[in-house]
């Protein structure tokens, strides 16, 4: 369908077209919903890039107060248990509906999902598809359905840039596309605009993600949530590809190890080993790296000549790096790959500002804690996506404005502040670095230009860091190396974010002086 963008007759607005938003638009069916994307469905979303698969205990030994258990554990003592509960028990019929939609995930010969095996997990737990392309083939069935459903308006080409905020509520969405400037009117918005590694030099998601849908919560005064969390995945392909080819988890799943360039092991002594949770396993890699060491994902013995048909996306990725995964260990470094912290939101993916929904990476619910249980993510957006889409649903279009400003900042652009972003807010972080950072940041996050919204995400990303004063889960500070007894989830709104990185700004002028 098309639709006139000056007139949308109240109908909900969906931002963002990775596994989130696409369900979210379907779950809402047959209710008009209007999705908004940057480019077309399917060609740069986080989830194209999934390989991990989703978790769901579906092994005859397991279970999902199993799997709460592992996430919990994971999470380090900051997850909401109630919607970690509520998620693992969702998440098995959750994939017979996925599987209904035509979704080809990997069997054993007698035909039973073949469960694969990831860091943290207790049991083999996560289904897969074409061994590591699990978020491509969620794509492949869900964008077709979304283009045949006749009651989702899709506009492509369309970056939102700011979002319209009346008497404490949503009012219209204002957004940029080939011809200009255009308003949507909308009482009801769902962000599902994915997470902030384009942020970092060093990543596993599209350049384009950057936090955006974090950037539109804050400017309309939404509470945000556990910002300080980022994800780093241990086990990037060391190339100068952006964004960088992901080495599976599940490849450690089937016994990698990793070494350093003298064949060394130096996961040995490591509870878990190369299966211990992704924050562990980054921060020994990084150790390495930092200590002039080079580091590898050795598969040889457990794979060798199975290596391609096992993982044949990940095995043309090294072929193309010159690297033959059968016989040669796979060159590997860290890179932000996830982020725990974003929208804070309610169990119906509500956030504090009425009429603002989140779904996805972009929102925190409080599954993850401070650290992500491997393949919770997909498992996450898959189940959250029916409770948002009932939430918004049952709520009324109400009054529409029949006109809105179409004034709006220009389109956003991270690249001039990836190197001071991945120098502050990277695997081991501290207090100077991060008070650097944030009085750095404020100009240009106020100054209007392209860099404006990236600097300000990650301007709240170093305050949120700053703030919590421990090391806890993906949140390392190498001047607060333990962890608090009573610490509690963190929450930040933009007003009291410039409150902070205003008083350290001028601190820092003062001390110049």
């Amino acid at each position: 369908m098309t639709a006139d963008l000056h007139d949308i007759g109240g109908a909900p607005v969906v931002i963002g077209a990775g596994v989130a938003g696409l369900m979210t638009a379907l779950h809402l069916a047959p209710q008009p919903v209007v999705l908004l994307c940057r480019t077309p469905m399917g060609t740069e979303a986080s989830s194209t890039l999934a390989q991990g698969g989703i978790a769901a205990s579906l092994g005859a030994d397991d279970s999902p107060e199993l799997h709460l258990a592992d996430t919990l554990a994971a999470g380090d003592g900051l997850c909401d248990e109630a919607m970690v509960r509520r998620v693992v028990e969702a998440i098995p019929r959750a994939i017979d509906g996925i599987i209904s939609l035509g979704a080809s995930f990997d069997r054993t010969l007698d035909g039973a999902l073949l469960l694969g095996l990831e860091a943290a997990h207790s049991r083999r737990r996560i289904v897969h598809a074409a061994g590591h392309a699990t978020g491509r083939e969620l794509l492949r069935v869900l964008v077709p359905a979304v283009r045949r459903t006749r009651s989702i308006t899709v506009l492509e080409g369309i970056d939102v840039l700011r979002l319209i905020v009346s008497a404490g509520g949503i009012v219209g969405v204002v957004a940029a596309r080939h011809d200009g400037v255009v308003a949507l009117p909308t009482r009801r918005v769902v962000l599902a605009t994915g997470g902030v590694g384009g942020l970092f030099c060093d990543t596993t998601n599209p350049l384009t993600s950057f936090g955006q849908g974090l950037a539109l919560a804050a400017c309309a005064g939404a509470e945000l949530a556990d910002l300080e969390f980022v994800q780093f995945h241990p086990t990037a392909l060391e190339t100068a590809h952006r964004p960088m080819p992901l080495v599976s988890e599940a490849v450690r799943g089937e016994g990698a190890i990793l070494v350093d360039e003298h064949g060394r092991r130096f996961l040995s002594g490591v509870p878990g080993g190369e299966l211990a949770s992704r924050d562990v396993v980054a921060r020994a890699v990084f150790a390495q790296l930092e200590a002039g060491n080079r580091v590898f994902l050795d598969a040889r013995q457990c794979l060798g000549p199975k290596f391609a048909k096992r993982f044949p996306a990940i095995e043309a990725a090294c072929r193309q790096a010159g690297i033959d995964p059968a016989v040669e260990p796979i060159p590997v470094r860290p890179a932000a790959h996830y982020h725990m912290g974003g929208v804070a939101v309610n169990a119906e993916g509500r956030s504090s500002v009425a009429g603002l929904w989140a779904c996805g990476e972009v929102a925190c619910t409080g599954l993850h804690g401070a650290n992500r249980l491997a393949s919770n993510s997909l498992a996450e957006a898959i189940a959250t996506a029916v409770w948002v889409a009932e939430s918004v649903a049952g709520t009324g279009a109400g009054w529409q404005w029949s006109r809105l400003p179409t004034i709006a900042p220009l389109r956003p652009d991270p690249s001039s502040i990836r190197r001071l972003a991945s120098n502050a807010l990277g695997i081991v972080r501290n207090g100077n670095k991060l008070r650097e950072a944030i009085t750095t940041l404020l100009p240009i996050a106020v100054g209007g230009h392209a860099a404006a919204d990236p600097a300000l995400v990650a301007m709240l990303i170093a305050i949120a860091g700053l703030r919590r004063e421990e090391s806890r889960g993906s949140h390392c500070r190498s001047d607060f190396p333990g962890r608090e007894a009573a610490a509690r989830p963190s929450r930040l709104t933009l007003c009291t974010a410039f409150e902070t990185a205003v008083a350290h700004r001028w601190l820092a002028s003062a001390g110049s002086s």
